[in-house]
């Protein structure tokens, strides 16, 4: 058991918030108990992810999309009133961190993606690229390389268990990788100019695709959600483990 003030402490010193720019607040999205004992992480905090946490008895849940953007229209009904009346009637803490996640170069989104994909990026800031440096770049742990971008998106299949989109599927040996979890096409331009032979993402755009066939860099779109299922669990396990308290990753499964 461990105090909630405690459990935002070491939450915002690992993932260090105040760095970045962000689309909403992270930390502490919604009060619950004052007292932790058990944290549900995930990737999302939807109504039946709260659900679930509830009936695996948990009093905190740290997700990567919390429940509060920037543009949204602030008025409690709907979706939001049932999520909120959940996590209040049940006195469940709330935590999510959006991009301090994807950033964290050992527990994050991206580090750990690239663990699961046995790609690693290249030390120092030659291994980041994009805005607030999200990106990561490198290739293969072992020094190999992939014979072609299909058979890199045969490996990311069978690694997340799902279809990819594959553009731009130059039969060349790719060395140099670069990528970026969840919705980050926009970042496509800078893995360009940064050298990539291929770019790893969730989700694709229109301009994307030409961007791909027009500059010879494969484009590898492999689910927003697919590709952000890690880093929560990696970090919410560190923490735990640091203070002594029970975790259990709940994976809502989701199409996008």
């Amino acid at each position: 058991m461990t105090e909630r003030g405690q459990l935002l402490q070491a939450f915002n010193t690992l993932l260090q918030p105040e760095r970045f720019r962000d689309y909403g607040p992270n930390g502490l999205q919604v009060e619950g108990s004052g007292r932790v004992t058990k944290i549900v992480s995930g990737v999302t905090a939807s109504r039946a992810l709260i659900e679930a946490a509830i009936g695996v008895g948990a009093d905190t849940i740290f997700v990567h999309h919390g429940l509060f953007w920037r543009g949204q229209d602030g008025c409690v009904t709907g979706w939001m009133k049932q999520r909120l009346a959940l996590l209040l009637a049940a006195n469940v803490n709330l935590f999510a961190y959006h991009l301090p996640l994807d950033a964290h170069p050992e527990l994050g989104n991206n580090a750990q993606l690239g663990l699961e994909l046995g790609l690693t990026a290249t030390d120092g800031t030659e291994g980041r690229f994009g805005e607030q440096g999200l990106g990561f770049l490198g290739g293969r742990s072992d020094g190999g390389s992939f014979d072609s971008a299909p058979a890199l998106a045969k490996h990311l299949e069978n690694v997340l268990k799902r279809p990819v989109v594959l553009v731009g599927s130059a039969h060349t040996a790719i060395h140099k990788i670069a990528w970026c979890t969840g919705g980050a096409q926009s970042y496509f331009e800078a893995a360009i100019a940064a050298g990539a032979q291929a770019f790893i993402t969730g989700e694709i755009s229109e301009p994307q695709a030409h961007y791909a066939r027009e500059c010879g860099v494969a484009y590898l779109a492999c689910g927003h959600h697919a590709t952000e299922r890690y880093g929560a669990p990696a970090v919410a396990a560190h923490v735990a483990k640091q203070f002594g308290l029970a975790h259990e990753f709940i994976d809502i499964d989701n199409p996008a």
